[in-house]
């Protein structure tokens, strides 16, 4: 019964679509002639293991695994963390089955920008105090997930992460800036929102 309620709450929008990451996200696809509609691009699953979703390419379509989601808090990251992974399926040619770097690059995106790596979330790991910390958590949950979807070695992984890293770290589209809480996510969508205002003026 736990389930099947929590397979509601994740299939309906009202439960995620105010948190100030998915709200800037959803527009930012919507901007790129990509929207989202929550009954065709989102799919609740039981899943194996830890995995708490995915992004299935083939098909264009957001798992979420009702059975490894534990709170909203986890709910919101998730769908934010997928959402980052279809904005780059929308925008731009990536090869997610053969081209590693590819899937790298996305992975390390969205480490970086949906909150995985925030300090809250780090400390309720036990994991901080480290130099450069934001930077290193990014890229082990990188190597993590590239591990969890794809069969190659853990060398494969981490040299497709160290290859990219540089240059995916610093993109923060549709961002503009690394949201390190809600505040910043909010503050970046007003600058979304009000980007088109900019480029008319100039």
């Amino acid at each position: 019964m736990a389930e099947t309620f929590r397979g509601r709450r994740v299939l309906n929008g009202q439960y995620w679509s105010g948190d100030p990451y998915v709200k800037l996200l959803l527009d930012a696809m919507k901007h790129s002639g990509c929207a989202v509609n929550k009954e065709r691009h989102f799919s609740c699953e039981d899943c194996n293991g830890n995995v708490s979703g995915g992004f299935d390419a083939s098909v264009s379509q957001i798992v979420l695994c009702q059975n490894n989601i534990c709170n909203q808090a986890h709910m919101n990251r998730v769908v934010t963390h997928e959402l980052i992974h279809a904005f780059d399926h929308c925008r731009a040619h990536v090869d997610w089955f053969t081209n590693v770097r590819h899937l790298a690059c996305s992975e390390v995106r969205a480490a970086n920008l949906s909150g995985d790596c925030s300090l809250l979330n780090e400390i309720l790991r036990l994991h901080f105090g480290l130099k450069q910390h934001h930077q290193t958590c990014v890229r082990d949950r990188a190597i993590r997930s590239i591990l969890a979807v794809r069969n190659i070695s853990k060398e494969v992984a981490q040299k497709a992460v160290d290859e990219v890293f540089e240059s995916c770290f610093n993109d923060h589209e549709p961002f503009g800036r690394i949201p390190h809480n809600k505040t910043y996510a909010r503050y970046a969508h007003r600058d979304f929102q009000n980007r088109d205002r900019y480029y008319s003026n100039i």
